[in-house]
């Protein structure tokens, strides 16, 4: 600085420090040294001491004081001095920030009113976005029922089929009538109390004068149908205090049961007429006697099938002659040979012995394995730990020997081996086959929700890879749907596997992404109104809470409602699925109202109705509760 200057160096610090922003610290400490304090404190190595003290507490308390801005609902306020909302004083490189800044605006208090009433409105907009309302599909399908119950009322009434196009009955499953039956329990479980009260009525009226008059009958067909759906009828009616169904219709409980055990004593000569441990084929109810096949054998998956129906019968009236004689069977067959765990369609009653080595889960083969796990569920905590062991060992070999990828998208499926394990193997699985998806998931976890068993820890990694392989399945029978022009699968279908190119047309839709993976040839276009693929979509969601199953199932529904339905009553078979419009075949099967809408209604429902841990399902679909819980309610 120049002496020539007219003022001091102190002036000119002064005249810069009006015009230099001022450190905080600086004023602080300035300020502390200018007071009286600094003149008394600094005369002592002490008291410079607790002023350097002072002064870099207060530095420290600056630079480190946090403080928390309350989150407000929306989730927006962070904890500012944290590295999400950096220093309240320092930007994100240190320096100092203004001091003094603006408090943030925080939401208003609201009161404990204002609080219940915008709750509810944010849970009622939940509501209107989260998707569609499962309540009112549901009562699509009971409507559908309704329909389909008021074409059989009206024109088969007493028979065991409607022909929905002719307007007439016919008796095809031995004149029992088997659609009454049938479609009873799914009455109970939809709440539609007329129907209960039509077919309770007629049931009590003449099903025991056809028991003892009507001629053969198949031993496999009238247990599911007719003596499971009696024996579900009792029990959700209020039998031994069960009651799932909110119906208050129908004859007493005990109508039910009288019928039931009528029937089971007639049914029952085909096990003690037979020198095996395998059942005949078939009964003629009036004249007490049995017989086999023309062929001489009995269907593999017929003869093991009947067992979760006979067993509730023998816990429900003390006789434990039912459940003895059916049960020889699996335990005759747990001790003959199979193919890692896998066993040929048809079975010698004669010998006892398997033939011919056909081995496939379709046709006379499927209900096997699915009586295995549910038979073994039925009855937890008994001596049948062999049914447990038989399950495994099949699902492994159906793993190893039947699962295979489409080509070119990798549609997982399940092929044949008709010639047994030293034969070709065939890409050929049908619609049928789509039971093993809910088998496979029921057996993961024993009925219960997925997430709950993964958290407590009762799933292995046997259990993980067939839920794994469920969910393929089932994604691949639902493919089996949309691949066709009417969205409603075929009863057999082929895939093209690599270096093994099925022949043969698609299903039509060619927008669909499998068109080249899924070939339908033309015997095979048919469909029956099958329920295997919603029976496993149900059990699945039910498990897995996933939505999809839910939504595959809103399609398959929708289209059987465009194609199927019959304006004056009743829904009707289809010969060909690959064109437009299909060809009707005139066949309501009885298991359209037992078993395909049963399932679909649960699908839809309420995932407490009929829960998977209490009660099991037959292979007609009829809930028949779990030996532990039988009598809970």
């Amino acid at each position: 600085m120049s002496k020539s200057l007219p003022y001091s160096m102190k002036d000119v610090h002064y005249d810069n420090a009006k015009f230099r922003q001022r450190s905080l610290i600086k004023v602080i400490t300035q300020n502390i040294l200018t007071s009286n304090v600094k003149r008394e404190c600094i005369k002592c190595s002490t008291g410079r001491f607790l002023v350097l003290l002072l002064i870099f507490g207060v530095a420290y308390l600056i630079l480190t004081h946090t403080s928390h801005i309350p989150s407000s609902s929306d989730g927006i306020g962070k904890n500012v001095g944290t590295e999400e909302g950096k220093n309240f004083f320092t930007d994100g490189s240190g320096r100092f920030k203004r001091f003094w800044r603006k408090p943030p605006r925080l939401p208003p208090r609201l009161s404990p009113d204002e609080i219940v009433a915008r709750n509810k409105l944010i849970h009622n907009s939940d509501k209107i976005v989260s998707g569609p309302d499962w309540k009112a599909r549901q009562q699509r399908v009971k409507e559908a029922f309704l329909h389909a119950w008021s074409g059989y009322r009206n024109y088969a009434m007493g028979y065991d089929e409607l022909m929905p196009l002719s307007h007439r009955g016919i008796d095809g499953l031995g004149g029992l009538g088997a659609t009454v039956v049938d479609a009873l329990d799914t009455a109970m479980i939809m709440g539609v109390d007329e129907v209960v009260n039509e077919a309770g009525s007629w049931i009590e009226k003449h099903l025991p004068g056809r028991i003892d008059g009507k001629g053969q009958v198949n031993l496999f067909e009238t247990t599911i149908r007719v003596l499971g759906g009696l024996l579900s009828a009792y029990h959700l009616s209020g039998g031994e205090n069960g009651g799932n169904a909110s119906t208050k219709g129908g004859p007493k409980p005990v109508v039910y049961l009288d019928n039931a055990k009528n029937l089971a004593d007639r049914l029952l000569i085909a096990f003690t007429s037979s020198p095996s441990a395998i059942p005949f084929s078939d009964v003629v109810l009036r004249d007490h006697s049995a017989h086999p096949a023309p062929d001489g054998l009995s269907s593999t998956a017929e003869v093991s099938s009947v067992q979760l129906e006979f067993n509730y019968l023998s816990s429900l009236i003390g006789d434990p002659k039912y459940s003895l004689e059916s049960m020889k069977v699996l335990e005759h067959m747990k001790t003959l040979p199979k193919v890692k765990g896998l066993v040929p369609i048809y079975i010698n009653p004669h010998t006892g012995e398997f033939s011919g080595e056909n081995i496939r889960l379709g046709s006379r083969g499927d209900s096997y394995y699915e009586y295995l796990i549910k038979v073994w569920l039925q009855n937890q905590g008994s001596n049948l730990t062999y049914l447990h062991d038989m399950y495994k060992e099949s699902m492994k070999g159906v793993k190893e020997l039947l699962v295979r990828k489409s080509v070119p998208n990798g549609l997982v499926f399940v092929g044949e081996l008709p010639y047994g394990p030293q034969g070709d193997f065939s890409p050929k699985m049908d619609h049928l086959v789509c039971f093993l998806p809910g088998t496979l998931a029921l057996g993961a976890t024993k009925g219960i929700l997925k997430e709950k068993a993964m958290r407590e820890n009762l799933l292995n990694f046997e259990d993980l890879e067939n839920l794994k392989l469920a969910e393929d399945l089932a994604k691949t029978c639902y493919e089996m749907y949309s691949v066709t022009s009417t969205g409603l699968a075929p009863e057999i279908a082929y895939f093209n596997v690599e270096g093994q190119r099925e022949g043969g047309p698609g299903g039509g839709n060619k927008n669909s992404k499998f068109v080249d993976d899924i070939i339908i040839k033309p015997a095979d276009r048919h469909n029956l109104l099958r329920p295997e693929t919603v029976e496993s979509l149900f059990v699945l969601f039910r498990i897995t809470e996933d939505p999809k199953y839910r939504d595959w199932g809103w399609e398959i529904f929708e289209a059987f409602e465009k194609y199927t339905k019959v304006d004056s009553g009743g829904y009707t078979s289809l010969d060909d699925v690959t064109v437009l419009p299909p060809h009707r075949r005139d066949k309501m099967e009885t298991f359209f109202l037992g078993e395909t809408l049963k399932y679909l209604y649960l699908l839809f429902g309420d995932r407490n109705v009929l829960p998977l841990n209490e009660y099991v399902f037959n292979t007609e679909a009829h809930p028949l509760p779990i030996r532990a819980t039988a009598g809970r309610k």
